[in-house]
């Protein structure tokens, strides 16, 4: 498998051996040696435990099959919202310029990466806002207490015990109906924004905090979605700006879709997964095949 991976990347063409380093450079910063420090829990790749859900287990597993089985590292599972002192593995991290220990990797993906084929056309669709969701977070319920009867939104909290604003659960389907479609962070990044950003609606969110392997860092307001304020104070004013104005509304859908395509490349993910872990093993000391590759 390892060979694989190498004689892929090695057959690459230029344009997408720098694309490829692009991203790798992304996820993973730390462009200096380190040592795996032991006052920290640390991993080995045989034997990996279970920790929390048994999707970040097996998305991990797989990445880590192509490498020996004594390689160490650090790993924090879950909905990551802060900057560990280490060097570690995670789903995501805090959008901020100081956030290189934070080493993305593709995690939960049945989760966070379910693109989806949209059937209906940006203009057959209804001309409102829709959302549904669990409100534990306070920002959440911030929204829906002030937009739950808001005419332009099909909104609402969708947990059993709910109070103002609880509404029933809503299928993607559904939801594909509306032209305008918002994505609101809970823990950390949205999981509905990758499949948002795949369809022919429009992505209404306040500038995200915490990116994931989608690389929402990246994300540009008026480019691949439309900007609100904090308090969505603005929001009825952006939805009557795209109502009005359909090429600027189908252009950052364009453009959203654009960005959507090169995740749906499975081998080529494959290989950059590969590529975030080697350089880890590398800079730990543990390996020393990467720098040898990337300077091919």
């Amino acid at each position: 498998m390892e060979l694989l991976f190498n004689e892929r990347y090695l057959q690459a063409p230029s344009c997408e051996k720098n694309s490829i380093l692009e991203r790798l450079n992304y996820y993973n910063k730390v462009n200096h040696t380190f040592s795996i420090d032991q006052k920290l829990p640390i991993y080995q790749a045989t034997g990996l435990k279970k920790e929390g859900s048994w999707f970040y287990h097996y998305d991990l597993t797989m990445q880590l099959a192509a490498f020996s089985g004594d390689l160490l590292f650090h790993y924090l599972p879950g909905d990551v919202q802060s900057i560990p002192s280490a060097p570690t593995l995670v789903k995501s991290r805090p959008i901020l310029d100081a956030n290189e220990n934070s080493i993305l990797l593709k995690l939960n993906t049945i989760r966070h990466f379910n693109f989806v084929k949209d059937p209906f056309q940006y203009a057959d669709k209804k001309d409102m806002l829709v959302w549904r969701g669990a409100c534990h977070q306070p920002h959440r319920r911030f929204f829906i207490e002030n937009f739950f009867s808001h005419p332009r939104c099909d909104v609402g909290d969708t947990r059993k015990d709910a109070g103002l604003g609880k509404q029933s659960f809503m299928s993607i389907q559904d939801q594909l109906k509306y032209k305008f479609i918002l994505s609101i962070e809970g823990n950390e990044v949205a999981s509905n924004l990758k499949w948002i950003m795949a369809s022919n609606s429009l992505c209404f969110m306040v500038k995200p905090k915490f990116e994931t392997w989608f690389m929402e860092g990246t994300l540009s307001p008026g480019v691949h979605y439309v900007e609100l304020k904090e308090d969505y104070s603005d929001l009825d004013e952006k939805i009557t700006f795209y109502l009005e104005n359909k090429d600027d509304a189908t252009a950052i859908i364009k453009n959203a879709n654009d960005y959507v395509r090169p995740f749906l490349d499975h081998d080529r993910e494959a290989l950059i997964s590969h590529l975030v872990l080697k350089k880890y093993f590398s800079n730990s000391g543990q390996s020393s095949e990467f720098n040898h590759l990337t300077s091919v």
